[in-house]
């Protein structure tokens, strides 16, 4: 029988062995699975198959046992009544039927095995398939937070980047204001210097410079600065100064 040829391997197999090998367990398991599927699906096919010669060959073998009783009984019965060819048949009969009662045992032990097998290697493989969709769930949760774990990885690569790129920013703009205020003072060193000459003479023009000497004379002696006097007196003290007595007109 096709099926029970592969009992050993089927029994012997470590599928999580298998699956720590396997470069991709996820695709190993989804493999692993459909094979074990269809070795299931045989099994179921077969056992009923297998069970029932197990229970046929039992049923002829307690039906010869039956008989080999009976017929021993029989000539038991003949010889009581004292006819002891009826018992040489009778004993004939019971030791053909042992005969064949050991072949018969023989195939109802093998079919039994057989049996036997057909349970172990359906018990095993069912065992096999849920174990495996349980590591299949197991790994397929693991792949996606490994997924999702990896995207988080990128997004803080981005970040870093986009942190880089602030970081950046901020030395361009620094770099920027040192060269604006670089450019500010030597604009200031450029400019011309201011003649001052020039700017007081403006101040003659018209009578300013008198007008504005009163001005800051008067204001001097509203603060109590010092004593308000005109500026003629302060020509007049000028003269005096310099050794000529005689007033000019202006």
């Amino acid at each position: 029988m096709g099926i029970l040829s592969r009992f050993r391997n089927i029994m012997a197999s470590n599928v999580n062995a298998l699956l720590d090998k396997a470069e991709n367990p996820e695709k190993m398991i989804d493999q692993t699975l459909r094979q074990l599927a269809n070795d299931l699906a045989a099994v179921k096919k077969e056992t009923a198959g297998v069970m029932a010669e197990e229970t046929r060959t039992r049923r002829e073998s307690d039906a010869n046992i039956a008989d080999v009783n009976k017929n021993m009984e029989l000539a038991r019965k003949a010889l009581a009544q004292g006819n002891e060819d009826h018992a040489r048949v009778f004993l004939n009969k019971k030791n053909e039927l042992e005969a064949q009662g050991v072949e018969l045992q023989k195939l109802a032990e093998a079919a039994q095995g057989n049996a036997v097998q057909m349970r172990q290697m359906h018990d095993k493989l069912v065992k096999d398939i849920n174990a495996l969709r349980s590591r299949k769930s197991t790994i397929k949760s693991n792949i996606s937070i490994a997924k999702a774990t990896e995207k988080v990885n990128k997004m803080g690569v981005a970040g870093s980047k986009a942190e880089g790129a602030l970081q950046a920013f901020d030395r361009f703009e620094q770099q920027a204001q040192e060269r604006l205020d670089r450019a500010r003072s030597l604009a200031e060193l450029n400019e011309v210097p201011r003649d001052e000459a020039l700017a007081l003479a403006d101040l003659y023009k018209d009578g300013g410079g008198a007008a504005l000497d009163d001005e800051l004379a008067a204001l001097k002696a509203e603060m109590g600065l010092a004593p308000a006097v005109s500026v003629d007196d302060e020509i007049a003290t000028l003269y005096q100064e310099i050794g000529d007595d005689s007033p000019r007109e202006n």
